[in-house]
């Protein structure tokens, strides 16, 4: 078991180092975009940049998931890169041919999205299609080999193309909204071309149907609950973008962004979780591990949760003041990733069991749950708590959703979780951040300081409460150790992550 534990903390580690490298060199130039574009063109932008990912589930058609899902089925690597090659010629197809019809009527696509005609920042968007999905499908044929390494290397060429096109085009061209667009799309349709080529003993465009077919089974009861899950992020913002204003969305994705430093450890466990649970053989190893690893994942991420709520309205006040109620939804918003993250448990053991289609029921009700929050919490005519309402009932439909889901599937694989724990992290977690909000300052270095300080109540709750086993200490300093090991070995140029024996402990 420690093994398993071993190899996610050290792909997720990764994935993780990637994504904190992304999402820092994003909030460093977040100030100086938002100096440059306005309000109402931040809320256009994100408004496009959530539409595009929704369309992307839906052109992918599960092939992604259900690909990770049938590499572990067979060890043989022929059949493996042959189910790559469908794989990678399905999403090309399919994402280059909805792109070339999207252009052609771009301007009647930004009218109902938008509600004005821009054709060139729908162009921008459209391009965006084609990248992100080939992009995601390109890096998932990195996380199954774990190649992490390959992943850290293109992510960070990502990133940096990314930085200097959008910077020369919002920044010196002035370009606003398409600016942002196209600076990010762009740099990734270049990684896209560069992975083809790194991966082009996988990558092909012929198609083979029987594999198509099989994968179309698996992946396609997946999309529409899917689509529901990332639907709530764009009804959200697109309730805001027409209903509140254009301005209270770009408030709203700032706070998504700085919430983004949950979204750090999510995206790391997202991308090594899914190999490493579907590699596992025995369902009683599998049961413990699924068990552990959901006790572990709410208390990393509920850490920076707590973290995010107490110093929310200090990391706002980088970004120009009409920004600054981005503070009211930013502590809801990193909830609402932590509870995302445990959904993510919830879909790889559907997928595990092969009961895709019950992933559907669950993120149904939790759509349907968000749209009833966020008229009841929203508006003035109802509670009236404006951008916070909408990162409530975002919080809502995902607590409702996991707990949907736990519910379809005790009865096709049981996980015994282990609830007297994660009533435990959950009661402190929470005590230590509503007592911070309502005793410490509001503002000033003084309350900045003293809300930082009040953080170590956490780790001192946990200990005064015997969180921890005497077991598990002695093995998070083996994990500690272990990863100092592979981090050096990993700068050194070893390779990518190595294979894992098996290192199953009993007391876990």
């Amino acid at each position: 078991m420690l093994g398993y534990l071993r190899r996610l903390v050290t792909t997720g580690a990764a994935y993780q180092a990637a994504e904190i490298f992304a999402k820092g060199i994003a909030l460093v130039t977040l100030p100086l975009y938002t100096r440059h574009v306005p309000t109402a063109g931040y809320g256009a932008y994100t408004t496009l940049l959530t539409a595009v990912i929704l369309s992307s589930i839906f052109l992918r058609a599960g092939i992604g998931e259900a690909f990770v899902r049938f590499y572990f089925d067979d060890k043989d690597q022929a059949r493996r890169t042959r189910i790559a090659r469908t794989a990678t010629a399905a999403v090309a197809w399919t994402t280059t041919v909805a792109a070339l019809l999207a252009v052609a009527f771009s301007g009647e696509l930004s009218r109902l999205v938008l509600g004005f005609e821009d054709r060139l920042l729908m162009d921008c968007a459209i391009l965006g299609l084609w990248a992100f999905s080939n992009l995601e499908m390109a890096y998932a044929q990195l996380r199954v080999d774990e190649r992490a390494k390959a992943y850290m290397y293109a992510s960070g060429a990502n990133v940096a193309m990314t930085v200097s096109f959008t910077i020369a085009l919002v920044v010196f061209a002035n370009q606003g909204a398409r600016g942002l667009l196209l600076g990010n799309f762009g740099a990734s349709a270049i990684v896209v071309v560069g992975l083809w080529w790194v991966l082009r003993r996988r990558f092909s465009l012929r198609v083979k149907i029987g594999d198509l077919g099989a994968m179309l089974r698996f992946g396609l009861p997946t999309v529409p609950a899917d689509a529901s899950v990332y639907a709530l992020q764009v009804t959200d913002r697109f309730y805001l973008f027409r209903s509140v204003g254009h301005a209270a969305t770009g408030e709203y994705a700032v706070a998504l962004q700085l919430a983004g430093v949950v979204f750090v450890f999510v995206r790391g466990f997202q991308y090594a979780w899914p190999p490493l649970a579907y590699s596992i053989d025995s369902d009683t190893q599998a049961s413990r591990l699924y068990s552990l690893v959901t006790t572990y994942f709410v208390l990393a991420t509920g850490v920076v949760v707590v973290a995010v709520a107490l110093v929310g309205r200090w990391l706002v006040r980088i970004f120009p003041a009409e920004y600054f109620g981005a503070h009211t939804a930013l502590p809801w918003l990193a909830l609402g990733w932590t509870l995302y993250g445990l959904y993510q448990v919830m879909i790889v053991i559907t997928g595990r069991a092969r009961v895709t289609q019950r992933n559907l029921p669950a993120a149904a009700a939790g759509l349907a749950v968000n749209v009833a929050l966020l008229f009841v919490l929203v508006p003035s005519g109802g509670a009236d708590l404006g951008l916070a309402g909408a990162g409530i009932a975002l919080c809502g439909a995902y607590g409702v959703m996991v707990a949907i889901m736990h519910l379809l599937t005790r009865g096709v694989f049981a996980v015994d979780f282990q609830w007297r724990r994660l009533a435990q992290l959950t009661a402190i977690l929470t005590a230590v951040a509503v007592s911070g909000e309502l005793l410490l300052p509001t503002s000033g270095p003084a309350g900045l300081a003293l809300r930082i300080l009040w953080l170590a109540l956490v780790p001192a709750l946990l200990l005064a409460t015997r969180f921890f086993a005497p077991h598990e200490r002695a093995q998070a300093r083996a994990l500690v150790a272990d990863g100092r090991r592979r981090v050096a070995a990993f700068r050194s140029g070893h390779g990518d992550i190595e294979e894992y024996a098996e290192d199953p402990l009993r007391d876990l």
